[in-house]
């Protein structure tokens, strides 16, 4: 008898054109040529969640990114959904530990300099896009620990919405104004990165989309998604008062 394949996809919404998925960190959703010798994406457990038949992702999540994803269940919706999503029709929100006490709310307006998926084409000169993101802090906590030369250590929970797509955005747009999120190996402070590292046993980016708001390409029903993070995410979180994430993802 053979056993069966766990997969690691947690369903959050279905229907006869959609299929929307909380992904975990460390999964990609599709093949890249920077990792050619991974052998599992979150593309493959979609299908197989979908009767083995094809199914279609409509954006992206990086691979150490946690939370919502969507996929199209047949070409059309993912069209439609993917000019929804070009158009800024589709509200994305996102969850972020960051270092340090930032503002409590504000937009990065901040345009970024696109980053090819191929690393051989990174000295070619690359377009500037415009990008931006609203931020808003839900809650703030400091640690006795000296990381940086500082008795104590502070740190931010905070909200953010981008209102375009481009590659990294969040990551480098909270770098920009000096509060990079914890467990960036990229655009972070590797201190910081390594104490909750070492203090949780694990090593994750503190990034996760929790909330999808936009109107269903086909049906024009408003959905409204939400998956809370996964407990990676919110075992890190337990440094901030635990009163400020009631839930945990089923």
């Amino acid at each position: 008898m053979t056993e069966a394949v766990h997969n690691p996809l947690t369903e959050v919404y279905r229907d006869a054109w959609l299929l929307v998925v909380h992904k975990p960190a460390g999964l990609l959703v599709h093949r890249s040529p920077i990792d050619r010798h991974e052998t599992e994406f979150a593309l493959q457990y979609a299908r197989s969640m979908n009767d083995g038949a094809h199914v279609y992702p409509v954006h992206r999540l990086d691979r150490p990114t946690s939370g919502l994803l969507v996929f199209a269940r047949d070409p059309q919706t993912a069209s439609q959904l993917g000019q929804n999503l070009m158009s800024g029709a589709v509200q994305k929100t996102y969850l972020a530990m960051v270092r340090g006490w930032c503002p409590e709310s504000g937009m990065i307006d901040h345009p970024l300099r696109e980053e090819p998926e191929d690393r051989r084409r990174k000295a070619e000169p690359q377009p500037i896009r415009e990008a931006r993101t609203n931020y808003r802090r839900l809650a703030t906590t400091e640690i006795p620990v000296e990381i940086e030369g500082y008795p104590i250590s502070r740190y931010s929970l905070v909200e953010l919405q981008p209102e375009t797509g481009r590659k990294h955005q969040l990551r480098r747009h909270l770098k920009h104004i000096n509060h990079p999120i914890i467990g960036d190996a990229n655009h972070g402070r590797g201190r910081h990165n390594r104490y909750f590292a070492e203090r949780f046993g694990q090593s994750r980016l503190m990034l996760a989309a929790t909330q999808l708001i936009f109107e269903h390409p086909v049906t024009r029903e408003r959905l409204h998604l939400k998956a809370a993070p996964e407990a990676s995410f919110l075992q890190v979180l337990s440094v901030f008062d635990c009163s400020i994430w009631p839930g945990r993802r089923e």
